[in-house]
């Protein structure tokens, strides 16, 4: 037919189809006629490897025609192609395909799976683990359809990265990785995920009633703007911050319930969000979604929805909202479903219903609800509580008291000392006894933790009769309070240290003492905070009242002057630092490793780099740096920085590069030459360093820059470096990763 179309043309026009550019026109028309003709025919097998896909990488066109063909398999272009290659065979044939994996258990591919339960068999499917091939970006199967339902069995064995598990189940099917099955028993799980291997046993678990019977799982709110509404609490000012109560007239900021890492029974508590008119105008900010609000507030129970690792459940008191990344559930058996859904068996149910570590509340809800005992109740109270006392001892809770290695009140001290005494420990002002005691009770929290949830996890192991299934036993790694670690624990020490020299702790009372607001001068007696909100860091020994100097100065009020140096030497060996002495170990740790650790311990993933202690630093050669708290931040901060520290460290680099110079002319030394030579080299980069810096932070200090607390560290942290010409200059350590988006 084209040939006799593209003939009378010819004749009619009397023209070749050279002359008219018909060739390339015929060539791509044939190509279409073929590939119709292959769409168009039956086939005894299709075997290939389909494009993989999303429908937000698809272009108008291609999603318009899969949505108008294949509404129901949309999620993924493979996922079309597998429902029309079996279209393209006949009713006996086979198909064989290579695919993601992701089909066989997440809840946007389950029409697929059913269309293949109730219209096709499956054959044989082999699910490779990760990586197992190094070509593959995305986690992949193989599997061979038989083009018609028939009620055969199926298998699937699983491959290792060396793809040894794949040959061993080919050829030997009693070497564990070999199953076979019916696909009709996977509708009994919620989805229809492809469990092959489920047991009966746990197959039957599925009889029992969902959890959604008896517990309501919630989605939380969507701020639309989580820059305007949602903070870390410690960036914000603490005097509008409510747990209970909340305050109609003030700015409000309560605790916000937003996912958060792996941990169990107690903690992730990060986030605050702005609740001001009672939540009022959260709710009617445009692209907010303020979801379930007559939950928000009420006691029970959340967790992360999406994790890198297993499931953790935590508990919430009242006066918690929630976020759409903290799901919370609610129900009047609070304690047993907690403890229930932080046992190994119901991780084990989660494999088959999330193995993408996707744990959204709508699948979870489906799970059935199992009962343990009566001891249930009190096991999860204990682990509560242990998980609280963890959560507590670091200063990044609001419940923080005062640092574990520390005792922060007199009576404390006398009990502390007494105790001590009885026991013929020995003084109590050496910090490594300090530390052995802290280490003792962490192992003693942690093993109890860990008996505990061994004892939650038998007790619904046997209620179930699923001794053959699973092991009571709980690995460390899942045990989600921490032990002593000797490093971490010192440096959280010299953190809180700092804290004491701003005023945001104190030795004489628990907890926060500062964190805006009206400064209260009378909580302060053992120790006296720094007067002007400025700490300098320097590379040498050159100020009494620098860190170091101010360091020393809180341990003897805290273990008393005679262990000082005992103490010293207890820190510098835990810090690693370089250094000939301990004080220039621990100089040398505040100059190079202070504030990354600081950053680090102000942080939240997902959040980035929130510090509330600011570093003020020339650059690579050292030549300045000092620390400010922000909660003390004022309008002269920077400019008492540069006037009362930089110009009299540039001061003190000209005098030094002058006594060097001195010794060089003078010394008859050639080693001393050589060393003030260099020593001069390096104050002369310091120097200029300095001078350099002196320049960008002259422009913010005639500003006189304001900031808000309750803007939150990202717009501050820009605000302070921001000067009048709207010009950008970067005198804060760390801008670019501290400012990038929350």
């Amino acid at each position: 037919a084209l040939d006799n179309y593209i003939h009378a043309i010819e004749i009619e026009n009397q023209l070749s189809i050279e002359t008219l550019g018909l060739q390339e026109t015929i060539d791509k028309i044939s190509k279409i006629i073929h590939v119709s003709e292959l769409l168009q025919k039956k086939y005894k097998s299709t075997v290939t490897n389909p494009p993989y896909m999303g429908g937000s990488n698809m272009n108008s066109k291609l999603s318009a025609f899969i949505r108008e063909k294949y509404p129901d398999y949309k999620s993924d272009l493979f996922s079309s192609f597998i429902v029309r290659c079996t279209e393209l065979t006949n009713k006996e044939g086979y198909e064989g395909f290579l695919s993601p994996y992701v089909w066989m258990f997440i809840q946007s591919y389950e029409k697929l799976r059913n269309y293949i339960y109730t219209t096709r068999t499956i054959q044989s499917l082999i699910q490779f683990e990760y990586s197992a091939f190094e070509e593959a970006t995305v986690p992949i199967c193989t599997f061979v359809l038989k083009n018609h339902y028939s009620d055969t069995t199926d298998f699937k064995g699983g491959m290792d990265i060396q793809r040894q598990k794949t040959l061993a189940a080919i050829y030997d099917h009693g070497c564990g990785y070999y199953f076979e099955t019916n696909s009709n028993k996977y509708r009994k799980i919620p989805g229809s995920p492809v469990a092959y291997w489920i047991s009966n046993k746990l197959l039957r678990l599925f009889d029992n009633p969902a959890l959604l019977k008896s517990v309501k799982y919630k989605e939380g709110i969507t701020t639309g703007d989580n820059n305007i509404y949602l903070r870390l609490w410690y960036e914000i000012s603490q005097n509008h911050f409510f747990i209970g109560n909340v305050d109609p007239i003030k700015r409000a900021w309560i605790p916000c319930n937003k996912g958060g890492d792996y941990r169990k029974w107690y903690g992730n508590r990060n986030y605050v969000i702005d609740w001001s008119n009672d939540g009022k105008d959260l709710k009617n900010f445009k692209g907010s979604s303020f979801r379930n609000q007559e939950y928000q507030r009420l006691e029970g129970g959340t967790f992360s929805n999406l994790t890198s690792g297993l499931f953790s459940t935590r508990y919430s008191e009242a006066g918690f909202a929630f976020e759409s990344k903290g799901t919370m559930y609610f129900t009047e058996e609070l304690y047993d479903v907690l403890g229930y859904m932080n046992t190994n068996l119901f991780q084990k149910m989660l494999e088959y219903v999330c193995p993408t570590l996707d744990y959204k509340f709508g699948t979870i809800e489906k799970l059935p609800l199992l009962h343990g005992n009566a001891r249930v109740n009190q096991l999860v109270k204990k682990n509560i509580y242990l998980s609280k006392k963890d959560w507590d001892s670091f200063e990044t809770s609001w419940d923080f008291k005062h640092h574990p290695l520390v005792c922060s009140s007199e009576s404390q001290l006398e009990q502390r000392q007494a105790q001590l005494i009885n026991n013929k420990v020995r003084k109590f002002s050496k910090l490594e006894v300090h530390y052995d005691e802290w280490k003792d009770e962490c192992l003693s929290r942690f093993n109890e933790l860990k008996t505990n949830e061994e004892e939650l996890n038998s007790i619904f192991i046997n209620n179930y009769d699923l001794q053959d299934e699973l092991l009571p036993n709980e690995s460390d790694a899942d045990v989600s309070v921490r032990k002593a670690d000797l490093s971490r624990d010192i440096r959280s020490l010299l953190s809180y240290a700092v804290g004491c020299m701003f005023g945001r702790y104190s030795l004489d009372v628990d907890g926060l003492a500062y964190a805006g607001g009206d400064w209260d001068a009378s909580k302060y007696s053992t120790f006296i905070p720094d007067a002007d909100n400025v700490i300098p860091i320097t590379d040498e020994d050159y100020f009494d009242d620098d860190i170091v100097g101010l360091l020393i100065q809180w341990l003897k009020k805290v273990y008393g002057k005679d262990t000082l140096e005992e103490n010293l030497d207890f820190i510098a060996k835990a810090l690693g630092n370089k250094g000939n002495t301990s004080r220039e170990i621990i100089r040398n740790y505040f100059l190079t490793d202070f504030f990354k650790d600081h950053c680090q311990t102000y942080s939240v993933t997902g959040s980035g780099k929130r510090p509330i202690y600011w570093l003020y630093d020339s650059g690579k050669q050292n030549g300045f740096k000092a620390l400010i708290y922000m909660h003390r931040y004022n309008e002269d901060t920077t400019g008492v920085v540069r006037v009362k520290y930089l110009h009299r460290m540039e001061q003190i680099y000209m005098s030094e590069i002058d006594r060097m110079q001195d010794m060089m002319d003078h010394s008859k030394s050639a080693h001393d030459v050589s060393v003030a030579s260099k020593r001069k080299e390096k104050l002369q980069k310091q120097l200029k360093e300095c001078r350099d810096y002196d320049e960008k932070i002259s422009h913010l200090a005639l500003d006189r820059i304001a900031i808000d607390l309750d803007d939150g560290v990202k717009v501050n942290y820009r605000k302070v470096q921001t000067g009048s010409d709207g010009k950008f200059y970067e005198v804060l350590a760390d801008s670019k990763n501290i400012m990038s988006k929350q």
